[in-house]
C-alpha cells in the first residue's frame, strides 16, 4: 500500500489529544515533507527517522514521502511521534505488514534506532488506557509508563522490537507490573515544636478540612517549622489523585520522580518567584507551583515579599481549583486544588507586640507592610493565627512531658477527613454554599452570635460561610 495511517497522541497540559500520522509514498522527487503545524523538534524528525531506518537495516523509498499530523490546526512538538512516522514509512512502503488499527505508538528515536524517552507521557498512557487501544511506548519509560496499569501496555528499545512485536504479540517483552516505592521524606514531626498549643491546634484543624492557613508572628517564633510539620500530619494521597499529580508533574519541567508516589507535595517557592512560575506557562505552557501543590500544601514565606501580582494569581484557583492558561491557539488547564499555608511577620521590622518593646514602626509603616497582602486573598484564608515569640526559659527548659507527635494527630486527622468524605463526598473547605446550609444546620443562639459577629465585625459572605466550615470540621474533630 502507499498509505499508511498510525495513531499517537500530543502533549496539551495533562490531556492527551489523538493525533493520527498519515504516510503517504507516492511518485515524484525523493523527498521528505511533514505538515500538520509541527514545531522544530517534529520538522528535524525526517532526519532522524531516516538514520534510524537505514540503521536498523531497512531502505528509505526513492520517492515523495508525505507525512500529514492530524488534525492539523492542533500543536504538535517533540519527538513523540518519531516511531509512529517510521512504522508509517514501513508500512506504506511494504516493509513491514501489520495491523496498526488498534495500536497507538509513541517514542522518540536515535540515530541508531534506540527508542528514547518522551516528555509528559503518563498523561497519554492514561488517555490510550481509555480509548482502549494498545500502546507502546519506549522501556526508558517504564517506572512512569507502569502506574497507569494500562492493560495493553506494550515496551520496546529498539524500532526493530517494535517492528517484530507488531509481526507477532508474543515477542513484546512481559512488563514489571508492580506499583512504585514510594521513598517518604523525613517531614519535621509536630513533637519537636514547644508550647504553641493553639498553632498547633489550628494545624490540625486546616489538615482535617484541608483550610487555608496564616500564621502571624516575629522572627523566630517557629512558623516555618510549624508549617513544615503539615504534610506528615496529612494521609497519603489515593491513587487517583497520586495519578493526577503524577500527569501534573510529568508535564512540569522536573518531570514525574516514583519515590514520590502518593506523598502529599510541599511546595516553598521563593518570594522572588514571578506570576508565570506560580501559576505556569512559558512558550509550551507548564504547569506553576501552585498545580504541582494540587492535593497538598503551597507554603509562602515571608508573604508580603511576593510581589502583588504573583499574589494575586492565587485567587481565582484558590476558588475554582484549576488554572487556565490562555495561548493564542490553544487553553490548557491544569488543576491546581492546593492548601494554601503562609507566614509573615506582624510589621517591617517584625516584633509589632513583642513584650521586648523592640518594635519601633510607625503606625503608617505598619499599614503599608500590611497592605502588601489584599484584603480579597486574606479573605479567602480560613484560619489566621497569631504565633508569639515564646520566653527563653520556656524553650530551655526539660518538657514535663513529650509533646504530641504527627502520628497520633494524623489518626484524627484521617478519621475527621472520613467523616466528611462520607456525608458531603468532599472535605469541608471545598463545600459549596447550598451543601453548607446543609451540613452546619445551626441552631438560633449559634445563628445570631454569628449575624452580630457579622455586622460588628464587617464580615462578607464569604468569610461567614469560612467560619461555618471551620466551624464544621472542629465538629469533625
Amino acid at each position: 500500500m502507499s498509505l499508511a495511517i498510525i495513531h499517537c497522541r500530543a502533549e496539551l497540559g495533562i490531556a492527551a489529544p489523538p493525533v493520527q500520522v498519515e504516510v503517504h509514498v507516492a511518485g515524484g522527487l525523493p523527498g521528505m515533507t511533514i505538515v500538520g503545524l509541527p514545531a522544530t523538534a517534529v520538522r528535524e524528525a525526517k532526519d532522524r527517522v531516516r538514520a534510524a531506518l537505514q540503521n536498523s537495516g531497512f531502505s528509505i523509498p526513492p520517492r515523495r514521502i508525505t507525512i500529514n499530523l492530524a488534525p492539523a490546526d492542533l500543536p504538535k512538538d517533540g519527538g513523540r511521534f518519531d516511531l509512529a512516522m517510521a512504522i508509517g514509512i514501513l508500512q506504506a512502503s511494504d516493509q513491514l505488514r501489520a495491523d496498526l488499527h488498534d495500536v497507538e505508538l509513541i517514542g522518540e528515536l536515535s540515530l541508531s534506532g534506540e527508542l528514547r524517552p518522551v516528555a509528559s507521557l503518563l498523561p497519554s498512557v492514561m488517555a490510550s488506557r481509555r480509548s482502549g487501544r494498545a500502546l507502546v511506548v519506549p522501556v526508558a519509560c517504564a517506572d512512569q509508563a507502569v502506574i497507569a496499569r494500562h492493560p495493553r501496555l506494550r515496551m520496546a528499545d529498539h524500532l526493530l522490537a517494535v517492528c517484530a512485536g507488531l509481526k507477532d504479540a508474543s515477542a513484546w517483552p512481559a512488563l514489571p507490573l508492580r506499583p512504585p516505592v514510594s521513598t517518604l521524606p523525613e517531614w519535621r514531626d509536630l513533637g519537636e515544636v514547644r508550647g504553641h498549643a493553639r498553632a498547633r491546634r489550628a494545624l490540625e484543624v486546616a489538615a482535617s478540612g484541608r483550610h487555608n492557613l496564616l500564621l502571624l508572628g516575629p522572627p523566630g517564633s517557629g512558623k516555618s517549622l510549624l508549617a513544615s510539620t503539615l504534610p506528615g500530619l496529612c494521609p497519603e494521597l489515593t491513587e487517583a489523585e497520586a495519578l493526577e499529580l503524577a500527569s501534573i508533574e510529568s508535564a512540569s519541567h522536573g518531570g514525574f520522580r516514583t519515590e514520590r508516589w502518593r506523598q502529599v507535595p510541599f511546595r516553598n517557592p521563593h518570594h522572588s518567584s514571578t506570576a508565570a512560575a506560580m501559576a505556569g506557562g512559558g512558550g509550551i505552557p507548564r504547569p506553576g507551583e501552585i498545580s504541582l501543590a494540587h492535593h497538598g500544601v503551597l507554603f509562602l514565606d515571608e508573604l508580603p515579599e511576593f510581589r502583588r501580582g504573583v499574589l494575586e494569581v492565587l485567587r481565582e484557583p484558590m476558588e475554582t481549583g484549576q488554572v487556565r492558561i490562555a495561548r493564542v491557539r490553544q487553553h490548557i488547564d491544569y488543576p491546581a486544588r492546593f492548601q494554601l499555608v503562609a507566614a509573615m511577620n506582624p510589621c517591617p521590622c517584625g516584633y509589632l507586640g513583642d513584650p521586648s518593646g523592640r518594635c519601633h514602626c510607625s503606625r503608617d509603616a505598619v499599614q503599608r507592610y500590611r497592605g502588601r497582602v489584599s484584603g480579597p486573598l486574606l479573605d479567602r484564608v480560613d484560619l489566621q493565627i497569631l504565633v508569639p515569640r515564646l520566653p527563653p526559659a520556656e524553650l530551655l527548659q526539660p518538657a514535663k512531658r513529650p509533646a504530641e507527635g504527627s502520628s497520633a494527630v494524623r489518626q484524627r486527622v484521617c478519621a475527621a477527613r472520613q467523616r466528611q468524605l462520607d456525608r458531603s463526598g468532599c472535605l469541608n473547605a471545598e463545600l459549596a454554599p447550598e451543601a453548607l446550609e446543609q451540613v452546619c444546620r445551626m441552631e438560633t443562639p449559634a445563628r445570631e452570635l454569628l449575624q452580630q459577629a457579622g455586622e460588628r465585625l464587617q464580615l462578607s459572605g464569604r468569610s461567614l460561610h469560612r467560619v461555618m466550615k471551620v466551624a464544621r470540621t472542629i465538629a469533625d474533630l
